[in-house]
């Protein structure tokens, strides 16, 4: 198996600390494309390499569909052939050049974690991570990544953290906004628990495996329907991992919302507020107003911001949600969330700009530091 879990050389660490001075954008969310589990053959054990050829799964496609489809990326960014992100090279060029970051956080969105057999969702998940980092990060030292973990078996979530936590070019640790429990019940608190060990946040992307209905009320017929929903699970993690006492119990433990958009937030932290004066005999552990304890816990990234398009207007939801220091930025490559040359959606104010381009993803990611010094 190739020993993709190294970590940067010496060598690679000098090209890190050369690169501090001019370091001005940190891109929190890229999505390189897995071409297909046999691209993970070579890093699988020989067992599960043999037990999917024997099964005749050993092509089958994990990529979520949504994200499959050649019109969820931005026209511009349509390789000539196959899928959208599946080029490092392209991918260099037209997130992290065009747009002069000079670090690029890699979100892999791939259906491994979320496999109903927990040891062959854990095998899948350590492979898909072996073969980001040599396929990506050993190719270029401005790229770091999320890990995939089988974060639906907790303990075996936890193991795969403690290892790749090694390699400090993983950043983060990869959820999906609706899951089969709301993410705040103690069943995942091994999860938590092996981040806040590593200093990882966790990051919850806009996703789902389809293991409860993506809707309240059961299954909808469109992908429109699915798309819109996914702001009310963005809600329920928050909610719960509020409530059922996790931003409490690990403090430390920063929590980033990938794509949920943002102006929501102003009406979910007053309407939150409001409800848990009234019943907050049932939760004694939050001993504060819940929106101050998500104003430190809680990051969100800029594309889709989902504001009004005015300066003032974006300005008021910010003082609304305390939220100058909770912002951070992407591009979403390779979806279509905006057009053009300029990742800044319009209406945040220019004063905000290195906040949210580079202070804030420093201050979320203390990783980014430790290998830039």
């Amino acid at each position: 198996m190739p020993d993709a879990a190294r970590g940067p050389s010496a060598e690679e660490r000098k090209g890190y600390k050369s690169m501090d001075a001019g370091i001005h954008s940190i891109d929190c969310d890229i999505h390189p494309s897995i071409p297909g589990t046999k691209a993970l053959m070579p890093y699988l054990e020989e067992h599960w390499r043999d037990h999917l050829s024997f099964r005749g799964i050993d092509d089958v496609e994990l990529t979520y569909n949504a994200y499959r489809n050649p019109f969820s990326c931005r026209p511009d960014w349509r390789p000539p052939s196959g899928k959208p992100g599946g080029d490092p090279s392209q991918v260099l060029e037209q997130a992290l050049d065009a747009f002069g970051a000079s670090i690029g956080i890699l979100n892999p969105l791939w259906g491994g974690p979320v496999v109903y057999a927990d040891d062959m969702a854990f095998a899948l998940c350590h492979a898909a991570n072996d073969w980001i980092a040599a396929t990506w990060l050993d190719r270029d030292p401005r790229l770091r990544a999320s890990m995939l973990v089988p974060f639906e078996s907790p303990e075996l979530a936890a193991e795969e953290i403690e290892h790749r936590a090694r390699d400090p070019r993983f950043v983060q640790v990869l959820l999906l906004a609706m899951t089969e429990a709301p993410l705040g019940r103690r069943h995942y608190w091994p999860i938590y628990r092996a981040a806040a060990r590593a200093g990882l946040p966790i990051a919850i992307h806009a996703g789902t495996g389809y293991r409860n209905p993506p809707t309240g009320i059961g299954w909808p017929s469109t992908y429109v329907e699915d798309y819109a929903a996914q702001t009310g699970g963005f809600q329920t993690q928050v909610l719960s991992l509020m409530t059922e006492g996790v931003l409490t119990k690990f403090p430390e433990l920063k929590v980033v919302l990938v794509e949920s958009g943002v102006a929501w937030l102003t009406s979910f932290l007053w309407r939150l507020n409001k409800t848990w004066r009234g019943v907050r005999i049932e939760v004694p552990w939050i001993k504060e107003a819940p929106a101050e304890i998500l104003r430190r816990s809680l990051r969100m990234t800029i594309q889709p911001l989902n504001a009004p398009k005015g300066e003032e207007q974006v300005r008021r939801m910010l003082d609304h949600i305390g939220g100058d220091h909770m912002l951070l930025f992407s591009t979403d490559y390779p979806h279509w969330h905006f057009d053009g040359g300029d990742a800044m959606p319009p209406g945040l104010p220019a004063a905000l700009h290195r906040k949210i381009r580079l202070d804030n993803p420093l201050e979320t990611y203390s990783r980014l530091t430790e290998t830039l010094q």
